[in-house]
Parts: structure tokens; sequence; C-alpha cells
């Protein structure tokens, strides 16, 4: 008796959903775009619909083709998990991923976890890059991103929340006994304040007021710079107050080389998140990574100040 393969045809299906093209897809697979077509049009004929809407200007799904979509990434996805758990119990982990980091939250978080890994598993390849710049994943051919603040295109991502990042106003002791401790967040106005920003246009400051509502306050920097931790390092020279993310001053306050000014004032938090393709299925390194960092950020943060007090 012959078994029928219940995956033909559906491996150049996902890529032509994935890039969005005949022409793409047949590249990726080197194939040619008539075989491209040809295994299409034997899928449709096997389940007796069309897949997708063909103009000379752009190819889509039809309501069809969307919902064999999702459930092919759904089986995909029991597959390669069914996959890394047989892995996972021979210790091993293998193959390339492609992750882009934030440069300071990257090196300093992030990066730490995947060199763990790749102590663990010799098979195991991550490329890393390291940008502030929101990449594209799909130009970018990028698996996994680890990103800080509103996810502006959410619609295409699937996203694992990491915690947050909160801002803390900090300042070295010697600052403080020179100059003494503002009683209130006007006072910051005489202090000497730290800021990023260049060319005369450095950031407000943003604060919540006791109601949860944005309260920006524009503060004249006596030095600006364009990297936190520049900031930090003019900081920790005594050169005046800044407004640092948690994560990079936590170790610091906990030592007390450094001293939270005004902690009393609440600041706006911003989510972080690690994002990957919404149309691609989720693969077993990715996955792998994922559960590493959320196992290490979650449910609190290593860098919540609150629980270092």
């Amino acid at each position: 008796m012959t078994i029928p393969d219940p995956f033909r045809g559906i491996a150049v299906f996902m890529q032509v959903v994935q890039d969005g093209s005949f022409t793409l897809a047949a590249e990726r697979l080197d194939m040619t775009k008539s075989g491209v077509s040809k295994s299409i049009a034997r899928l449709e004929d096997s389940l007796g619909v069309r897949l997708f809407q063909r103009t000379t200007r752009r190819l889509s799904l039809t309501e069809e083709g969307r919902q064999f979509s999702e459930g092919c990434l759904k089986a995909l996805s029991e597959l390669e998990n069914a996959q890394v758990q047989v892995k996972t119990q021979r210790r091993e982990l293998s193959g390339r991923i492609r992750v882009d980091l934030p440069v300071v939250f990257g090196r300093r978080w992030v990066l730490p976890v995947l060199l763990e890994m790749v102590a663990e598993y010799p098979s195991f390849e991550p490329e890393v890059s390291f940008t502030d710049r929101q990449v594209d994943l799909v130009e970018d051919n990028i698996d996994l991103a680890i990103r800080i603040g509103p996810l502006l295109d959410s619609t295409t991502l699937v996203a694992k929340s990491l915690g947050t990042q909160k801002g803390v106003l900090v300042a070295h002791p010697d600052y403080l006994a020179r100059y003494g401790q503002p009683q209130s967040m006007n006072e910051l106005r005489g202090h000497s304040c730290i800021t990023f920003g260049g060319g005369g246009q450095a950031r407000p400051w943003n604060f919540l007021d006791h109601h949860g509502r944005h309260q920006p306050l524009s503060v004249r920097g006596r030095m600006g710079l364009n990297h936190s931790e520049a900031i930090l390092d003019a900081v920790m020279a005594g050169h005046g107050i800044a407004l640092l993310a948690d994560w990079l001053v936590a170790d610091h306050l906990d030592s007390g080389q450094l001293i939270q000014v005004l902690p009393e004032c609440q600041t706006q938090g911003f989510p972080i998140h690690a994002v990957w393709q919404k149309n691609k299925h989720l693969s077993g390194r990715v996955r792998h990574v994922v559960d590493l960092l959320v196992e290490r950020f979650q449910p609190e943060e290593p860098w919540d100040i609150a629980k270092k007090k």
C-alpha cells in the first residue's frame, strides 16, 4: 500500500507565502519559476481550491489559502518541536540563527545568554548584529530580534515580553556631596544635568504625574552625549545627574557607586520584547533562545532596582 505524503508541495507553498512571490521563492528553493508554479498548481488540484489570487501586480492568499497556511504553520511548528525535543534529550542544539540586538542592552544582558548556549552546544551557531535602528526582519533575514519600546509593526510579528525598561535618576555620591540632593523635579533645572542628544537638541526627561499621565521635563544639560554608556561614564566621574535605564545602572546602585535621585518620581516605562516573523514557523533554535531569555528575565527582571534594595 502506498502511503500518501501529506507534506508534498507544502515547502514550496510556505516559501511562496513567506516571500510573497513565485520568483523569490524559486530563487530561495533553487527551482525555476515554472517549477514553483506547477508545484502550487498540483497542490491546488489535490485540495480542490485556489490558494492564491494572481494578478500582474501582486500575489495574495485567498481565504482558503490563508486558512491552509495557518494550518501548515501549526503542523510545521509541532514537527519542529518534536525534533527539538529529541535533540534536547541528546543535549544537542545545532544550526545557525540570526539575531539582532540593541547595542548596549544586547551586549550587557542578551549576549551573555547566547554565549552560554554556544559553550553548551558546540553545533549552535548564532550570528549576532548590534544596532539601535529597527531592522526589517524579512529584508535583513533576521530570525529573532530584541526590541525596546512600542511595537509599531506588531501585525507582522509575534512578540514575547522580556520585561520593562524604566528610567532612573542617578548621580555619583561625590557630586551630591558637593551640590546637594535635589528635593523636587523643578530643582533639577538648577543642577548639572547630563542629557541624551546633540546639536542643541537634548531629549526631555519623561516622568509620570500622580495620575499616570505623561509629564516631560526639559532640562538644560551641561553635557550632551548621544550614547547611554558615555552618559554613565560622565555620571560615574561626578559630572552631574542623568536619567538612565534601570538595567544599565542597577549594579552601580546596588554597590553604592551611584545614588538614586528623587526615587519617589515615577518615570515612563518601555516594554522589552523578543520578536520574530508571524508568517514564519517558530524554529526550535529561536524557541530555545526565547525560552531561556524568558527564564532569565521573568517574572522579575534581574536588573529590578526595587528587588535589589
